[in-house]
């Protein structure tokens, strides 16, 4: 008994060695585990995210479907457009996807500054002001979802702004024959597409300018789903419209679908190659660690240790480095995840929960694989060890 007991505590002692020796060794380990963790975290959350964006939020194409005059209606005594009823009486989720429609006025227009009476014939938009902002969100144009807009306020393009020499609270003028209206510029807008040569004003006073008060060009229809939810809302409006022409952006949807698809492929392609960079970094440090520790497998082979003990022993070791890299790292790259976002995106990424413990799980996983070279002391002969031959 007293044999027994001095060989579990020399066990014991042996065990804290085998743990406590090589700390600088273990924290480098630790450190890779880490930084491993943290980057496929941000990596993964950003595919998750990303998914969730394209489909629902993000609407960087514009508008899914359109909805135009029938082809009959060119001729018709009101020209190409459409009662503006529509839009007020537009349907909301009639088969639980959701989606809004916005109208919209076209016109021709000389836009003048009131100081300086500057002018340039450009295209004028009339359309709700407030709901502007939801067209792309990628804009970033501030406050026009919260703002409350009045009748005298307008948004200007930035290069129609830099020729007319106007700023935010300057006033514009704008004539279409005989029809005059004038506003004031609450926001100047850069886009990056046409939107920033235009002037955009409520739907109202853009008809009294183009004298087609009650009238509107098209209705841009927002859906916030995957390209078959986008053509079942296709298929109920022309049910619903059958006089007008109903066209899903297809090329818009499917493009989606495709930005996905490749960026959930490289985000994937690059999460591998840090794991498997990581894994290659663990087994690097074990294989060295294996062979600092072949004296003391040797000592505790001799004194009753099985193979498969200490084997399970220094597993244990690599799962338990493994769970504290990828809870520290996973937490780091939650946070990496929002600028990362934000940099590539425009907007931050919210952090999706589910993340966190496949990332921990793949940490774990790498640090148990990266503890493959331990797996020769399993080998280790206690007699070769003491005659000094290894």
């Amino acid at each position: 008994m007293a044999s027994e007991r001095t060989n579990l505590s020399m066990f014991g002692r042996l065990v804290r060695r085998l743990l406590l020796a090589n700390r600088g060794r273990l924290l480098v380990i630790l450190l890779a585990l880490s930084a491993g963790a943290a980057v496929s975290a941000a990596l993964l959350n950003l595919q998750t995210d990303a998914k969730r964006r394209l489909t629902t939020e993000f609407r960087s194409f514009g508008p899914n479907v359109l909805i135009t005059p029938g082809p009959g209606q060119s001729e018709a005594r009101d020209g190409a457009t459409l009662d503006d009823s529509i839009a007020r009486a537009f349907p909301s989720k009639p088969f639980g996807t959701n989606f809004t429609g916005l109208p919209f006025l076209f016109l021709a227009a000389r836009v003048e500054s009131v100081d300086s009476s500057r002018g340039t014939q450009a295209i004028v938009v009339g359309t709700d002001l407030r709901s502007f902002g939801f067209r792309e969100p990628g804009w970033n144009i501030g406050d026009t979802m919260t703002a409350h807009y009045t009748e005298n306020d307008c948004l200007v393009g930035v290069h129609l702004a830099r020729s007319l020499q106007v700023a935010a609270g300057s006033s514009l003028r704008m004539k279409d024959g005989v029809r005059i209206e004038t506003c004031q510029i609450r926001r100047i807008l850069s886009t990056g597409g046409p939107e920033d040569n235009q002037a955009v004003l409520s739907l109202k006073r853009a008809q009294r300018l183009a004298g087609a008060e009650g009238r509107i060009s098209l209705v841009e229809v927002f859906v916030s789903g995957d390209p078959t939810e986008v053509k079942q809302t296709a298929t109920y409006l022309r049910k619903r419209y059958p006089d007008l022409e109903v066209r899903p952006l297809r090329e818009f949807s499917e493009a989606q679908a495709k930005v996905y698809a490749h960026i959930s492929g490289l985000l994937t392609a690059a999460t591998a190659l840090i794991l498997i960079l990581t894994g290659l970094c663990v087994m690097a440090a074990m294989t060295n660690m294996a062979a600092e520790r072949k004296h003391d497998v040797g000592m505790m082979k001799a004194i009753g240790g099985s193979a498969r003990g200490i084997l399970s022993l220094f597993l244990t070791e690599a799962a338990l480095l493994g769970l504290a890299g990828g809870l520290m790292g996973a937490a780091a790259g939650m946070a990496l995840s929002i600028a990362l976002g934000k940099a590539v995106f425009g907007i931050a990424a919210a952090p999706r929960l589910i993340v966190y413990p496949i990332s921990v799980t793949l940490t774990v996983m790498v640090s148990i694989l990266g503890a493959y070279p331990l797996r020769r002391l399993a080998s280790v002969r206690p007699a070769t060890i003491f005659r000094g031959d290894a």
